[in-house]
């Protein structure tokens, strides 16, 4: 946790002052390309921060313990940083959008995976495969048809049981089901603590849970899946790539509208609204992005983060190195300074109410205790978060109109905009 902590206190460091930025008559091409090759930067660093996760796992699946238990949860929350600052680029891009679910969707139903605790159920109206449990199971039934799970490969995971049945709660890839198999599940409600899987549930010797063997081959395979789904998008934004290809056959409208789609997306309907709003509403523990880990404040922070990054043109890479260029900062600010202006102070003060919201989960209680129904201080800095979003989405629309861009229409949430829908 102390090496998040330094990264986050960069990013709270790493204000968005125009004065800073050094590229004078910026165009737009230059700007384009400058986002694409940050999008390289992040899925370079999401798949390098992935395979030393791969390598913890194996570490662990060798000599599993307490010890290296802990060194692949460590791991995953690394992983987690570079990731959640790419997000940005999922609206906009298609090719990010249709991608995304195979490693980041979420909730998941647990019970598709593995055990679970009688309080999580045993059937569900939604969900035949609820309570599956592919690990304990070789043989499972998917709309009508058995299939041989007997082996536990990415390919089983990624072409049968992911979305398996048509249902998005199948989530059987990507960062969650790990963290699922790292963690396990928390019971704790909206009390302290996280999961608290123990290592024994991967040991032949000792084995707790049953089915440890097919428990490990599930891991091992879940997590070279996670790999080979981030090279893909590397080469998607290498030179060449067909994220690339896409961005420069949009023309300069296109590929102005894809970054300020992303930014005010995520900002709105998706940050502000299903992954926190949402939550907030319903006092509920299960709508937390990073809920098996506790992680979820620093998810958002990153995703907030990376918001920020997609205006000025400047992104700090795993390694701590710098990569800065032309940026839509500077573009705006050529067209509008005030509105630039008004745009930076907005996203550096959202970073500022994250930063509480990070300090409080660091200092006082998690994020799934802050939104717990009744609790005025935690609820109030989530809120303020959220309030946040908001208002640099308001700013990001300003921009949008400073550029000429037309109709862009941003991500919604029922949350924020119909909230009495959320209970019906």
């Amino acid at each position: 946790m102390k090496h998040l902590a330094k990264l986050i206190g960069l990013g709270l460091l790493a204000s968005t002052s125009l004065t800073a930025m050094a590229h004078a008559d910026v165009t737009p091409e230059a700007v384009i390309a400058h986002y694409a090759a940050i999008a390289e930067a992040k899925y370079q660093d999401s798949l390098t921060t992935a395979q030393a996760l791969d390598a913890t796992i194996e570490a662990f699946l060798a000599a599993p313990d307490e010890e290296t238990l802990e060194a692949a949860r460590t791991a995953w929350l690394a992983a987690r940083v570079p990731y959640q600052q790419s997000e940005v680029y999922r609206f906009g891009n298609a090719i990010v959008d249709d991608w995304e679910g195979r490693v980041n969707a979420w909730p998941l139903d647990e019970g598709l995976i593995d055990y679970v605790d009688p309080s999580y159920g045993t059937e569900s109206d939604e969900n035949v495969l609820f309570t599956a449990n592919v690990i304990a199971n070789p043989a499972i039934e998917i709309n009508g048809a058995m299939i041989d799970a007997g082996k536990i490969t990415p390919e089983l995971i990624s072409g049968t049981l992911q979305e398996a049945g048509g249902i998005e709660a199948n989530v059987a890839s990507g960062y969650h089901a790990i963290e699922f198999l790292l963690w396990g599940q928390d019971l704790n409600g909206n009390g302290p603590g996280a999961g608290a899987r123990p290592a024994t549930d991967y040991s032949l010797e000792n084995c707790t849970g049953e089915n440890c063997d097919r428990r490990r081959e599930y891991l091992g395979a879940a997590s070279d899946l996670l790999v080979a789904d981030l090279e893909e998008m590397v080469a998607n934004w290498k030179a060449g790539g067909a994220a690339r290809a896409a961005l420069e056959e949009a023309g300069v409208a296109g590929g102005l509208s894809a970054i300020l789609t992303g930014m005010g997306s995520l900002s709105y309907g998706e940050l502000a609204g299903e992954r926190m709003k949402l939550g907030l509403l319903l006092g509920d523990p299960e709508e937390e992005h990073d809920c098996f880990s506790d992680n979820t404040h620093n998810s958002h922070h990153y995703n907030a983060v990376g918001i920020r990054t997609a205006f000025t043109g400047s992104y700090t890479r795993a390694d701590g190195t710098e990569l800065t260029g032309p940026s839509l900062a500077e573009l705006v600010s050529q067209k509008e300074p005030a509105i630039a202006a008004e745009l930076s102070a907005d996203l550096d003060a959202t970073i500022t109410a994250m930063g509480a919201m990070v300090a409080r989960a660091e200092t006082v209680e998690a994020y799934d205790q802050m939104i717990a129904t009744g609790n005025a201080e935690g609820n109030a800095t989530v809120q303020a978060a959220i309030d946040g979003l908001i208002k640099q989405t308001r700013s990001i629309e300003r921009a949008i109109a400073v550029l000429d861009l037309g109709a862009i229409e941003l991500e919604g949430s029922d949350s924020l905009d119909s909230p009495e829908a959320v209970f019906q």
